[in-house]
């Protein structure tokens, strides 16, 4: 496995009990939370050292974002497609890109589709 001394990338999404699993039928708490530990493995193993900062939809999300971006400055921040597709959450998306924009300005931010194209996001812009 490659060291993970490389580029620091920051996967900001949701909690998996912070997931309205309504909207994605084809997703359960157990797969998301078995995602959330694969992408971290395959970053690694790729050189990245990843960092999840998992938050709610809201109330404490930009806390949690801004602290991760300050304290790891991320070379890339991912934004999960939970965040960023649900138009119910547009006002969570906004803010989190406006906090990257102002705490990691440096940082490529990319998007994925579903957990799993989460190391393809990476490597178009790193």
């Amino acid at each position: 496995m490659a060291e993970s001394h490389g580029k620091c990338v920051l996967l900001v999404g949701l909690r998996s009990d912070a997931v309205d699993y309504a909207k994605w039928p084809e997703l359960t708490a157990e797969k998301l939370e078995a995602g959330f530990k694969d992408v971290v493995t395959d970053l690694t193993r790729e050189g990245y050292r990843a960092v999840w900062c998992l938050t709610d939809q809201g109330k404490t999300a930009a806390a949690q974002v801004e602290e991760a971006l300050i304290k790891e400055h991320p070379d890339v921040v991912v934004v999960g497609a939970g965040v960023r597709i649900d138009p119910d959450l547009l006002l969570l998306f906004e803010m989190l890109i406006n906090l990257i924009h102002e705490h990691a300005p440096q940082a490529k931010i990319v998007f994925n589709h579903m957990i799993h194209d989460t190391v393809d996001a990476v490597r178009r812009w790193s």
